[in-house]
């Protein structure tokens, strides 16, 4: 050997592994969750709304008195009961029968980060390309980076995806050879970037899809977390065929259940419950039989507009507070629900770059890069409201706004900072991203 390294098997892995690196807010959870400070890095929901003392017995009671049933092994699509109370909570927005939901259709995961898993492993190939809103989700940039695939972003604006840019990178990569197996895109409440897909343009998007041949993804964690009104029907009440419709309770529940869902088109179901039998067998009957019961038994409807209250209270604090003390030149989004901002950096400041120093100053962010598939978004952070209380989300923009001063004043006396060639149109704004041949 010539040289030395810290892992043994290095030689040994799958050509898959190759390139798997770890999420940036993973790597910022130890930090972040030190009390001393605030973070505006995460996603996690306000588990304390919830009535905690009620949720805790009934809990027990699923041990206690249905032990038999609920710590045993369950069936590889989840149980019937779940699947109905799923198609219930489809139906408030928009998602019922009359469009084809059943749930025969419906196979309950461990979370929807499996539900993006299963998706990938059934349609993937290595070397095929995904599109995807730049930014997006970053748990899904590393699923489809597993299954060795190329995602492709298609920028947007203040109304979401850009159905001209998504034409032109379908255009594109047609001519280029290459092949695009699905549109990958969170319509509402956009995370990181806070917007929403424009009623008209999701007629849109969907014609161009069919057009080309694409199925879409449609991952809708927080499409029932909205602060303005309803919002759009999803994707999947307007059209049945080749619309695969993810969702999760971690957003509306509790996340530490890890129960999710994918409704999927009828002929795909079965191959999907055969791929989630190989990976876990069968999802948790004690977590599908918490939610059941919860659905069932408890007013969750009522609890949904308890945390749209909380989190609409925390985004006005912390758009306050960005109008209030962020430095000349930072833009950021208005989300109309979910859970997060972007916000858009003074020209010449690299927030991947800025991140030690604002970890010093107790302040943590999730710098942009992180949701971009080839590093670029240094010029971006996503902001985080629905954890902190109003008054901490204050400070934390504070102390986050002191840091930037700092980088701006040291870019006036040394010049521009490295790393910022990775500036890209952003959400919010009419200003494109590069070209995506």
């Amino acid at each position: 050997m010539t040289g030395t390294t810290l892992d043994d098997y290095t030689d040994r892995y799958a050509r898959r592994v190759r390139g798997m690196t770890a999420s940036e807010i993973r790597a910022l959870f130890a930090v972040a969750s030190r009390p001393e400070v605030v973070s505006l890095a995460g996603g996690a929901p306000y588990i304390a709304a919830l009535p905690l003392d009620a949720v805790g017995e009934m809990l027990g009671r699923l041990g206690s008195e249905h032990g038999s049933t609920t710590l045993q092994y369950g069936i590889g699509q989840g149980t019937l009961e779940l699947r109905e109370r799923i198609c219930e909570v489809m139906a408030l927005s928009g998602i019922d029968a009359s469009c084809g939901a059943s749930p025969e259709d419906v196979v309950v995961t461990v979370g929807g980060q499996q539900a993006l898993d299963l998706v990938a492993r059934l349609f993937l190939d290595p070397g095929d390309v995904v599109l995807a809103e730049g930014p997006t989700y970053v748990g899904a940039l590393g699923v489809f980076q597993a299954a060795q695939a190329q995602v492709v972003h298609v920028p947007m604006d203040a109304d979401g995806l850009i159905p001209e840019a998504l034409e032109t990178a379908i255009a594109d990569l047609a001519r280029a050879g290459r092949r695009v197996k699905f549109l990958y895109t969170i319509p509402t409440y956009q995370n990181p970037a806070g917007v929403t897909l424009s009623e008209e343009r999701r007629e849109r998007v969907l014609d161009i899809c069919e057009r080309a041949g694409l199925l879409v993804v449609e991952d809708d964690p927080y499409g029932q977390l909205g602060f303005e009104g309803e919002a759009p029907a999803p994707l999947r009440a307007r059209r049945r065929d080749g619309v695969f419709y993810l969702s999760t309770f971690s957003k509306t529940f509790a996340p530490g259940l890890r129960v999710g869902w994918i409704l999927a088109p009828h002929a795909v179901r079965d191959k999907l419950v055969i791929a989630s039998e190989a990976q876990i067998l069968c999802p948790s009957a004690y977590a599908q039989a918490a939610v059941s019961t919860y659905l069932g038994t408890m007013p969750w409807r009522q609890q949904l507009k308890v945390y749209r209250e909380v989190y609409r209270e925390r985004r006005d604090a912390l758009l306050d507070a960005l109008a209030d003390l962020m430095p000349e030149g930072t833009t950021w989004t208005t989300p109309a629900g979910g859970l997060f901002v972007w916000a858009t950096l003074p020209e010449g400041l690299d927030s991947k770059a800025m991140m030690p120093r604002a970890i010093a100053a107790r302040v943590a962010y999730v710098p942009g890069t992180g949701f971009y598939a080839d590093g670029t978004g240094t010029d971006a952070m996503r902001l985080n409201f629905s954890f902190p209380p109003p008054e901490r989300i204050r400070e934390g923009v504070r102390r986050l706004a002191g840091v930037m001063e700092q980088e701006l004043a040291t870019r006036r006396v040394f010049g521009a900072v490295s790393g910022v060639a990775g500036r890209r149109g952003r959400p919010g704004s009419d200003v494109p991203g590069p070209d995506l041949a």
